[in-house]
């Protein structure tokens, strides 16, 4: 079986600073403990449980908003997650006494800028994403009323008649091929909308390293957890733009042997927020499948290795010896 690794792929440079900074305080006596993400820091349940072998605790209840998940923390370090977070949730914290940490990626942090400064100069805002996905529910939050979430073509119709300038934006890790049609019926209901597109570069990147890259292949598999949003979207453009069958797996441990073509070619990749040591332990398994053994257990040594190594301190000065 040939093994196509597709590049780009994995940890994105918003995950990798969202790990590195909570790994950090982790490490750092003075952090107030105890220490709570809210919500799941990136959607990856191998990160939320190394996370927890040393102390940090992952709030995270379906359906919950960030403000009801804040309400279980009572006292020490909060961490606002890579998706970014509504102001309220940040000045109920502040007002708890709660020390707080914000882990919001640089890219959703621009998102959310974007959307303050429209309405602030009288605008409404268009928001295109995922209805109970955390991203949303931040960006959302910056303008409570003043944005209004469309999550799919059906719910264009049912937007409001708009009296003032209307900007278009959208949730960054959907897929271009998912936001052009949502936009599209959009402007065509609201010519004067001023559209900025916010896919980060690096989801968008990766989406189109499957399109170009996945076509030569008999199954593409994604490595990615369930609940990434990022990691979905890889799948689907999978199947829908590139027309290959695709299995996602959260590691090792989920391949379907039955599913591989042994005389075939299966295509490899992981979504943003998928740590390299458990892609690595998939494309090994794949290189070596011979049509007889079992995926393995998901290996505590790579368990182990799903966090990000601290940077070393500088010296400054003295010996060197």
């Amino acid at each position: 079986m040939e093994v196509i690794t597709i590049s780009p792929r994995g940890y994105c440079y918003g995950v990798v600073d969202a790990m590195t900074l909570v790994r950090r305080i982790a490490a750092d006596p003075d952090t107030p403990r105890p220490i709570h993400v809210l919500g799941m820091l990136v959607h990856n349940r191998q990160v939320t449980e190394a996370f927890a072998d040393i102390g940090v605790i992952c709030l995270d209840k379906p359906g919950a908003t960030r403000v009801e998940l804040l309400d279980q923390v009572e006292s020490g370090t909060v961490v606002f997650t890579a998706h970014g977070i509504a102001p309220e949730v940040r000045l109920k914290a502040l007002a708890r006494g709660l020390h707080v940490e914000d882990a919001t990626c640089p890219d959703v942090a621009h998102t959310h800028g974007l959307i303050e400064k429209h309405v602030q100069n009288g605008g409404s805002v268009i928001y295109v994403g995922i209805s109970g996905h955390p991203e949303p529910e931040g960006a959302c939050g910056v303008a409570p009323g003043a944005v209004h979430l469309v999550s799919c073509l059906e719910e264009v119709a049912s937007l409001p008649e708009f009296k003032c300038p209307v900007l278009v934006t959208n949730q960054t890790t959907m897929s271009q091929w998912d936001i052009k049609p949502i936009i599209n019926a959009i402007k065509e209901r609201f010519p004067s909308a001023w559209v900025q597109t916010e896919i980060c570069l690096a989801t968008q990147v990766r989406q189109e390293a499957v399109a170009e890259q996945a076509g030569k292949a008999d199954l593409l598999v994604v490595v990615g957890d369930e609940r990434s949003n990022n990691s979905r979207r890889l799948a689907e453009v999978g199947v829908e733009i590139v027309g290959v069958p695709v299995m996602q797996v959260a590691s090792v441990a989920d391949i379907d042997p039955s599913r591989l073509p042994v005389d075939g070619r299966v295509a490899v990749t992981s979504g943003a927020s998928t740590p390299t040591a458990v892609t690595r332990e998939v494309i090994t398994y794949l290189k070596r499948y011979d049509g007889q053994q079992k995926p393995p257990e998901f290996s505590t040594a790579v368990g182990n290795r799903v966090l990000p190594s601290l940077p070393r301190k500088r010296r400054t000065g003295g010996s060197t010896s």
